[in-house]
This record gives structure tokens, sequence and C-alpha cells, in this order.
């Protein structure tokens, strides 16, 4: 029986991934001691792996499909199919930004003031590339967690580090010198699974789906009441991803209006529909938008 080998990524991306499968229609089954959680798909067997080793089985074929950070994938140099960025985060739609970061009373301004210097990191591999590309030589030290702190209390002279924002850094009285790489989560694949067909076509069904639970996670729909007397009025107001849907009620002069808008438009757009005659408006969100 075929069966498609897919890797769930171990630790921050876990629940989010989880939740984005079900809403895709798969639910995934954790237990606290199991590293093979159920699936309700025959056709898929799970595993759960460290994104940050998640490219390296795909690579050699331990896994046919995987989700992992971009960081991660250029950490190993992997050799895989990226199928489709996937940015899950359900409070910011901000990239992961990989950050040279000192001090702020350091005297390092630029990637040349670190030369001779030592830089405390998860991402090693690719830290020592970037500073080869620059003809910098530096001493990169692998870090095990904690790396903020360790910059401020001198263990190191600088280092590279996840953030978002740079927030955090700067309440630790750390400052960005650069910006090494932005990154997301990605869907990979395995280079011999995605030329097999019913592998492939097997990834490009999870693909489209859990790309259409993400776009549903942004929007929501809209229906209303409208007499025909206001419906123009009201149409100029309503955005959608084609045009409204537009239906008689039953022996009236009165209109049901169905429509998909952006969530963050909906709190400014119901009362100027109030305004212009719509009634009886109901939101309600999507699970997927293919």
């Amino acid at each position: 029986m075929n069966q498609l080998k897919l890797g769930i990524p171990k630790g921050s991306l876990q629940e989010s991934t989880i939740r984005l499968f079900r809403q895709s229609g798969w639910r995934i089954s954790l237990s606290d001691r199991n590293y093979f959680p159920e699936i309700n798909d025959v056709d898929i067997h799970c595993a759960i792996c460290r994104a940050q080793e998640m490219s390296r089985y795909v690579e050699n074929g331990t896994f046919d499909v995987g989700l992992t950070g971009k960081d991660w994938i250029m950490e190993n140099d992997s050799d895989v199919m990226v199928i489709t960025d996937l940015i899950y985060s359900k409070v910011s739609q901000r990239p992961a930004r990989w950050v040279l970061a000192v001090p702020l009373d350091s005297p390092v301004r630029d990637v040349k003031d670190l030369a001779g210097k030592k830089i405390a990191t998860e991402l090693v591999n690719f830290t020592k590339r970037y500073f080869a590309a620059a003809g910098v030589e530096v001493n990169v030290e692998f870090s095990w967690g904690a790396t903020e702190a360790k910059v401020i209390s001198g263990l190191c002279d600088a280092i590279v580090e996840v953030t978002e924002t740079g927030t955090t850094m700067r309440a630790n009285g750390l400052r960005i010198v650069t910006e090494l790489m932005q990154s997301n989560t990605q869907l990979i694949a395995n280079k011999t699974a995605w030329d097999d067909p019913w592998k492939r076509e097997k990834i490009e069904q999870i693909a489209l789906l859990l790309q259409g639970a993400l776009r549903a996670d942004d929007l929501v729909c809209l229906k209303m009441n409208v007499s025909e007397a206001n419906i123009n009025g009201v149409i100029e107001l309503l955005p959608s991803l084609n045009a409204p849907t537009i239906a008689h009620l039953y022996q009236s002069n009165w209109l049901s209006v169905e429509t998909v808008v952006a969530k963050q438009v909906v709190r400014e757009l119901i009362p100027k529909l109030i305004k212009r005659g719509a009634e009886g408006i109901i939101e309600y969100s999507l699970n997927k938008v293919i």
C-alpha cells in the first residue's frame, strides 16, 4: 500500500502545525510519549521531528514531506523541494529575522568590526558562510540556549539570534548591527518522493488544502439582507474575491447578499453597511478558501 511519510515539527511549530492540519481536514492526535501520532488518513504516516533536523531527514528519505523553517533548510544546506511557504502565526504575519547583535555599548558598528571576534549562535553553518562571503574571519560557536545572556555577560562578542521586531533585544540591552536573513515556515519534500506520481499528487493535495486554510484564516463571510432600493449603495462598500453573491428573498423586494472580506475591515465595514440600509448582518468564519 502506498503511504506518505509526513514529518511534524516538534517544538514551537508543533501546535500551530497540528491546528493548521485540523483546519485543512486532517486530525493529528498526539500523546506525550508517542513520537508517531495518529492521523485520520490511512495514506499518511506521521512522525515527530525537531524543526532543526527536519530538512536533513526529508533529504535522506526518512520523510517524504515535512514542515520546517527556511532558516534550518539553509543551515543544513539541504537539497530538498520547497513546495510552498506557510506563514501561520496567529499573532503576527511577520517573518522571523536572524540578526547580528551586540551589547549597546559595543564599539562594533559593522560586520567587518568583528574580525577575529567570537560569535555565539544556534545557526552555526549559515553564520560561518555569511561571514566567509563577507571576507571576515570570525570564531563561531554553537549556543545551546540563553544566547542573548552570553553576549551580555561577555562570553562572546556578538550573537546571531532570531527575532521578529527586535523589541526583546532592545529590552535586554542589545543593539542590532545588521539582518542576516528572514525565515518563514515551508512545506518541503524529498526529491525522489516528488518524482513518484502517487506521492506527488498527495503532497500537492496537502499543499493546496494547507494554503486554503491559511487563506481562510484572514477572511470571514458576511451575509445580510438589503432592499432593492438600497442595493447599489451597499454593493459599493463590499469587497469580495470576485463579486458578491446576490439572491432574491421569496416573494419580496429584498435581497440576500453574501461576500467574503478581510477580517481587519469588518469592524469598520459593518456600521457603514447598516447606514446604507443593510439588515440582519451575519459574520461567520471560514475553514478553507481555495
